[in-house]
């Protein structure tokens, strides 16, 4: 009778389920169940290094379930899509009181070797760290090709978005994987009738080659448009056919003037009212050279031609030409934060220049020749006792000044990020015509870091700051000395007043020696206004002496408009608080 049983349950799972079983067949969806037939055990074969455990932990047929077509059919489909076999089978057998299944899988190989073809920009071993598969595991193919998507994600976190995958071939234990870095083709720039065309080039700085960087080539577009050459610049693409490593780039601008005049009226605590007119044009002859003259007239009047081109890089030097004319009536002169006298200012200046990068072009130098005619008279309105070590400096000088700049700020960050230091020699030579002689040095360093990644832990940064705006924390400090106790007056260092000592009248402290250090607390409150809290210290003087400093603290405003940054501060000093309006940050 036993032996009946066992012959009839084998004909049924042979007759009905067994056809359906196997991972490619044509699988019924009825849900058919086999009356009384259970599964007594449940086992997997041709697993030499998968543990049978983590096999069945996907699946549902266990000991004590009724057989069920459709289920094995899921369970066969599961242990595949575990992506550790190539094939995957199922075996049903009679047992003495129902039905063994036991699953079939076929391992991948063991891996032998990654392998990489085609990548440039990153070398195997920094791929690798994307890959979690390992030499001398089993390959899984769902593992593998999140592996994969992680490499392209790197590649396109990167600005490489048109990186990808295009190729994997597995051979025995060893991968093969192409990577296809897509590079810039023709760059073709039309619409420029005046500009030339090799100043968008060099702005741009994209070559036939380079493999195309998105973050970089959005950020140089940036920088053409910030030029004020052109009302509109677009940028296409063009794969050419049957071609799929290359792109080409068709940048169309769309030119608008660049010649204006402008007029300005401004007010000072000391020095009036004043205003005047300027002309200037910014790319002169279509080669974004820049010409500027104007004047200002009032209590200080001021007359000035500057010629520059200020794009430099290691191929291309920079230089700048000009003269200037300034008359002050009625000047204040400060000695150590003390009002003196009043006195009479004239002098006229010219300057050439010329500059350019390193190699590494995070370095730069820029040499200026100076000549400067200055002139003090008509003392008047002095306090009793005061001190004249001012009108004896009349006189020519003639100097040479050397600037080195090493420039570490990120230059793809839509907000100020990293650090800058620059160092300057200027050395005034008699023999050039001059009639004073000294050798002047000072070294300065500003630093810029969002504080986004701190503040989050504490405080709620869903009001106002992001990634691209962000918490700043900026810092600028700088210190200086000279060969000679007593410099000429107009030589000094000077500070005082809304670039450098905030809470000071302009020139209040002059000497030799100078140190100063600026801090600032820059607070978005929306996309267009940000709060600034400021911090200010040093002193100037004939020599240094680190406790007779001054300083001052304050809050200011600034407002993003069409003509630039507006800055408004104001600072309380150690006897009076001093406001102040202009544009841009101070560094």
């Amino acid at each position: 009778m036993a032996t009946r049983n066992k012959f009839l349950i084998f004909i049924v799972i042979a007759l009905i389920l067994i056809p359906a079983c196997a991972f490619s067949a044509d699988v019924s969806s009825q849900g058919e169940q086999i009356p009384e037939i259970k599964v007594t055990t449940v086992g997997v074969i041709g697993n030499p290094n998968i543990a049978t455990e983590y096999i069945l932990n996907v699946v549902d047929t266990k000991p004590g379930t009724l057989l069920n077509r459709d289920t094995i059919q899921s369970d066969v489909e599961s242990i595949y899509n575990q992506g550790f076999f190539s094939f995957v089978d199922v075996d049903v057998r009679p047992d003495s009181d129902g039905a063994a299944v036991v699953f079939s899988v076929q391992e991948n190989p063991i891996i032998e070797s990654i392998n990489f073809t085609g990548n440039t920009m990153y070398t195997t071993e920094q791929l690798m760290k994307e890959v979690f598969s390992q030499e001398g595991t089993v390959f899984n193919r769902m593992f593998f090709r999140n592996d994969l998507d992680r490499i392209q994600e790197h590649y396109h976190k990167d600005g490489y978005v048109m990186v990808r995958v295009s190729d994997v071939q597995i051979q025995g234990g060893n991968i093969y994987v192409t990577i296809l870095e897509p590079r810039v083709g023709d760059v073709i720039i039309q619409g420029n009738r005046k500009t030339k065309t090799y100043v968008i080039q060099r702005e741009l700085k994209i070559d036939k080659g380079d493999i195309f960087n998105v973050t970089k080539f959005r950020h140089h577009l940036g920088k053409l448009q910030g030029l004020g050459f052109f009302e509109d610049v677009n940028v296409g693409f063009d794969v050419p056919e049957d071609d799929d490593q290359t792109v080409d780039l068709i940048i169309t601008v769309k030119e608008k003037r660049t010649a204006s005049v402008g007029v300005n009226v401004a007010y000072g605590t000391e020095s009036g009212m004043s205003g005047g007119l300027t002309y200037t044009e910014t790319n002169l002859f279509g080669r974004g050279i820049l010409f500027e003259a104007g004047f200002n007239e009032g209590d200080e009047a001021t007359y000035w031609l500057t010629l520059a081109s200020t794009y430099m890089d290691a191929n291309t030097y920079g230089w700048r030409v000009g003269a200037r004319y300034r008359t002050y009536d009625d000047r204040y002169y400060y000695r150590r934060g003390r009002r003196q006298f009043e006195f009479d200012e004239k002098s006229i200046s010219f300057f050439a220049g010329i500059g350019k990068k390193f190699s590494n072009e995070d370095w730069s130098w820029f040499l200026t020749l100076r000549h400067e005619d200055t002139e003090y008279d008509d003392v008047k309105n002095a306090i009793p006792g005061y001190v004249d070590d001012l009108t004896m400096w009349d006189g020519v000088n003639q100097t040479v000044e050397l600037s080195l700049t090493w420039d570490k700020r990120d230059e793809y960050s839509p907000y100020p990020k990293g650090f800058v230091w620059d160092t300057s020699l200027e050395q005034a030579v008699k023999a050039l015509g001059g009639e004073y002689d000294y050798l002047k040095y000072w070294t300065q360093a500003r630093f810029y870091a969002s504080l986004n990644g701190i503040v989050n832990g504490f405080a709620d940064s869903d009001l106002n700051w992001s990634d691209e705006n962000p918490l700043l924390f900026a810092a600028r400090l700088r210190i200086g000395s000279a060969t000679k106790d007593e410099l000429p007056a107009f030589a000094r260092y000077s500070l005082g007043g809304m670039n450098s000592l905030r809470g000071y009248n302009s020139r209040s402290f002059e000497g030799s020696n100078m140190y100063l250090g600026n801090f600032e607390l820059r607070v978005p409150v929306s996309s267009a206004v940000s709060i600034v809290g400021f911090y200010d210290i040093g002193n100037a003087d004939e020599k240094f002496d680190w406790d007779n400093y001054h300083d001052d603290y304050g809050l200011g405003v600034r407002v993003k408009t069409p003509f630039g940054n507006l800055r408004v501060d104001y600072a309380k000093g150690e006897d009076e608080n001093r406001t102040y309006f202009g544009f841009g940050e101070m560094f």
